[in-house]
């Protein structure tokens, strides 16, 4: 991998940047919030050729939503599944409107 790659990555929201140090700094937690949430099949970490955790900034997004349920009160694993329940929902009306713009669509050139 060239400099030119890695820099390229510095905007990807997938690219697992971040240690489980770092993201538990980052979002103000324990690193064991992290590895519940993983338990949980929240998050999949990916692993390092360690074996270290490490994060993206997308994955970093869901961690800090389901540390704001657990700071009010949520069970993790009812924040976890709140969350996964949330994604679901906001695909199928992403889904929902794309199948409206299709038919009315077709329905004008008709």
């Amino acid at each position: 991998m060239t400099a030119d790659d890695s820099y390229g990555r510095l905007d990807d929201d997938d690219y697992p940047a971040y240690t489980m140090g770092r993201a538990a700094e980052m979002l103000g937690t324990t690193q064991g919030f992290l590895r519940a949430i993983g338990e949980a099949r929240l998050i999949t970490p990916l692993r390092s050729e360690g074996g270290h955790r490490r994060y993206s900034r997308y994955q970093l997004r869901i961690a800090a939503r389901a540390r704001e349920l657990v700071d009010h009160g949520t069970p993790i694993e009812a924040a976890c599944r709140i969350i996964i329940l949330e994604d679901q929902l906001e695909e199928a009306q992403r889904i929902n409107a794309e199948y409206r713009r299709a038919a009315s669509g077709h329905t004008a050139a008709i």
